[in-house]
């Protein structure tokens, strides 16, 4: 039972600071991914509608955030 730990002002505010390192990771990843595709990522999904590279792309968030959630739980 966790109980009442995770209210105490410690616990939550480590939790959040590690959720805004974790975002800003999965962040920083997908921008050089996004730079080291040939072609803009967002145009080629929103604008011409590629289907298939918006399925890559969510895999490959998907990816990216197991990768970073299991580096900052340990």
């Amino acid at each position: 039972m966790l109980g009442i730990e995770w209210l105490k002002p410690g616990v939550l505010i480590g939790s959040m600071l590690y959720a805004l390192i974790g975002v800003a990771i999965f962040w920083v990843c997908f921008v050089i991914v996004d730079k080291l595709t040939p072609y803009d990522l967002w145009a080629e999904i929103v604008e011409k509608k590629n289907v298939a590279l918006a399925i890559v792309v969510g895999a490959m968030c998907i990816a990216i955030g197991l990768i970073v959630s299991a580096a900052v739980h340990g």
